[in-house]
């Protein structure tokens, strides 16, 4: 018999692969494996509008796969779902995401 426990991992497990499964969210995702970043520098790195890059942050948020924080007027992000890391990690091998 499938628990209603189980039920729930399942849907929140699908939630959270959808959410890491488009491009561009991926990309946040391995940027912010490897340090914070503020809208600004995710901006220059994904090369796309602001506007953008804050909607698939509101995401990645409403996931819980990132946090942020204000530091003054910006908000520095940061990676907190170690699941998702793990996950990351089977699909990219050390040194394979670029710095920038």
């Amino acid at each position: 018999m499938i628990t209603k426990e189980y039920k729930d991992k399942l849907r929140n497990t699908s939630e959270i692969l959808k959410a890491i499964g488009h491009p561009t969210r991926l990309c946040i995702v391995c940027k912010l494996m490897q340090r914070e970043l503020n809208v600004s520098e995710m901006q220059e790195c994904l090369v796309m509008p602001q506007s953008t890059v804050s909607q698939h942050l509101s995401i990645l948020k409403s996931r819980g796969i990132i946090e942020g924080r204000r530091n003054g007027s910006e908000v520095i992000y940061s990676l907190v779902n170690e699941e998702v890391k793990d996950v990351v990690k089977v699909f990219f091998e050390e040194g394979e995401i670029p710095n920038s």
